[in-house]
């Protein structure tokens, strides 16, 4: 465990010799910040006082959807309309600059987890952080909110070329957290750029009280920039909504230890019936160019014996959702903000656990139309998801959805 966390600081520190100021980027900090919630155009409507010793930003999105689900196997076809997200955010500094603050609040039934059992809280707070910006380079953060775990993840929601994100991001992600987080960015417009993140969370994921144990969860990031930094942190969005003029390029690996983990995918998921060790680990690469969009990332959960039974009723098992997963993303952005995207997922279960679960295979082709960013956007997608079961059988389910994404 000390070797774990000597690494992590390590990684964060050991480094900072080579950092340097000039030419970095200055590109609104606000959007720099990599830990806040969620990328926004603009800064939402915001009230400082006169002594500028206290700043407020409120900020809202909205997501309204419709979908047309097909599924092999069911009666019939359904067709679902929904608020999918519902987000409140405040934003900005309490005394001085640097002691910065985010809060976050969700509202919609998929946002909050639905029906509440006995001992659990609702999910009403999705981040609620405080930040120290000790300069350009150097932030630390004590409070609730996303781990640095792989780029589709970290990137809010409402700035996704799709509806949703992959099903590996689904299965595989660590989520959010509540730790310490300390960040060293080293980004610079034209030059090779670096940044370095890492986290001691309690592994239990958001809003839990239910559980406490000494088991923490460790997590280590690295990004690079080999052609230099993404302008307006395009690498927090998705599609190369500037149209970068020269190619932007990110390569990004992250690794993630939660000890004595009680749920199925660490940080989120059912209970488990004992406690797990899990470790995850995540490989991202982004290509911005011209209007052209690409992404590619690897997903992994590992865990010895993931099984766990009732002891009760052996029949009654709980198991963590171990295997991995690959994505590719590639979009193209027309001079109208109309944008054509595709998307292809695999994912493979762990021999221990594929009796309970499906290998998936899932192919995605949408339109988008931007109006204000990801701001005001309205998106189509079609969706054909492959199962393929332990026994052999296979299922073949389908969608069509419509979304309108608005917000501040």
């Amino acid at each position: 465990m000390k070797k774990i966390i000597a690494f992590l600081f390590f990684i964060l520190i050991g480094f900072q010799g080579f950092s340097q100021t000039e030419n970095k980027v200055e590109e609104d900090k606000d959007l720099r910040m990599s830990v806040l919630p969620y990328y926004n155009f603009g800064k939402g409507l915001g009230l400082t006082s006169p002594d500028s010793l206290f700043q407020l930003n409120i900020r809202f999105r909205m997501q309204n959807r419709a979908t047309y689900f097909h599924e092999d196997e069911a009666e019939e076809d359904e067709i679902s309309a929904e608020i999918r997200r519902l987000r409140l955010r405040f934003d900005g500094y309490v005394g001085n600059p640097k002691f910065m603050y985010a809060i976050q609040l969700s509202f919609a039934p998929g946002d909050t987890g639905g029906a509440v059992e006995e001992g659990e809280n609702m999910q009403i707070i999705r981040d609620a952080v405080v930040f120290y910006q000790l300069n350009d380079s150097w932030t630390f953060s004590f409070g609730q909110t996303k781990l640095p775990g792989n780029r589709q993840r970290v990137n809010s929601s409402g700035a996704l070329q799709f509806t949703d994100r992959s099903i590996n991001n689904s299965s595989f992600n660590i989520d959010r957290d509540f730790g310490f987080q300390v960040h060293n960015l080293n980004e610079f417009k034209d030059k090779f750029s670096y940044n370095f993140k890492g986290a001691i969370t309690t592994g239990e994921g958001r809003n839990d009280t239910k559980n406490s144990d000494t088991g923490l969860a460790y997590t280590g990031k690295i990004e690079l920039f080999p052609l230099g930094a993404f302008t307006k942190n395009g690498s927090f969005f998705e599609g190369d909504l500037v149209r970068e003029p020269k190619p932007k390029l990110m390569i990004s690996g992250a690794y993630s230890f939660n000890n004595k983990a009680t749920k199925t995918q660490g940080q989120q998921g059912d209970r488990l019936f004992e406690k797990r060790d899990i470790s995850s680990l995540f490989l991202d690469a982004m290509l911005k160019y011209n209007g052209w969009s690409f992404q590619t990332a690897y997903m992994s959960r590992m865990s010895d014996n993931p099984i766990t039974s009732n002891p009760s009723d052996i029949n009654d098992v709980s198991f963590v959702y171990t295997g991995n997963g690959t994505d590719c993303q590639l979009s193209y952005l027309f001079p109208n903000n109309l944008e054509l995207l595709g998307r292809f997922s695999n994912q493979n279960m762990h021999k221990n656990v594929e009796m309970f679960a499906p290998n998936r295979n899932q192919y995605s082709f949408g339109i988008t139309k931007y109006i204000w960013e990801h701001a005001f956007k309205l998106q189509t997608e079609i969706t054909f998801d492959d199962l393929k079961y332990s026994d052999g059988s296979t299922k073949n389910n389908w969608y069509i959805r419509f979304q309108i994404e608005m917000g501040i």
